[in-house]
């Protein structure tokens, strides 16, 4: 093969698993937001149902608004060790703060543990999400050639 075949190659091999981390996370995200309902019965008083539901969208809406903070802090981890070592950190990140969602145990089992323990996982989905987002893009746009990039 020649260099620029090599290159675009390359390039190919990027932006697939930069795609593939990308849609795994949103996908992560979003099967909590289809699940509120069900989530809200399982991990808060199940006596008090539209509470357990707002405490469950508060949730949701904390692990989305800390992600910014997880761009500055992965973004700033990118710059000093790599993009592609701070890529793979925050879908380690995400994927094992997700399976633990799965391993937490239901308030009836745990008590209001078990609602600490779901915000405490989410924020940290929240974290690897803001930092794999800005860092994937970054991470291909390093990778095309000169004259392909958009900037």
């Amino acid at each position: 093969m020649t260099a620029p075949q090599l290159a675009m190659k390359d390039l190919r091999r990027v932006v697939i698993a930069a795609a593939v981390g990308n849609v795994i996370e949103w996908y992560d995200f979003y099967i909590f937001g289809s699940l509120a309902a069900l989530l809200s019965v399982k991990f808060f008083a199940a006596g008090a149902s539209g509470s357990a539901l707002i405490k469950t969208v508060g949730t949701f809406t904390a692990g989305f608004l800390i992600r910014p903070f997880g761009a500055f802090v992965f973004g700033r981890v990118g710059d000093i060790v790599g993009r592609k070592y701070t890529f793979l950190i925050t879908l380690s990140g995400m994927g094992l703060s997700t399976a633990l969602i799965g391993l937490v145990p239901s308030y009836a089992k745990i008590g209001v543990t078990a609602g600490i323990l779901l915000l405490l996982l989410r924020l940290i989905e929240g974290l690897c999400l803001g930092g794999e987002y800005g860092g994937a893009i970054t991470y291909v746009a390093e990778h095309a050639p000169d004259d392909k990039r958009g900037y």
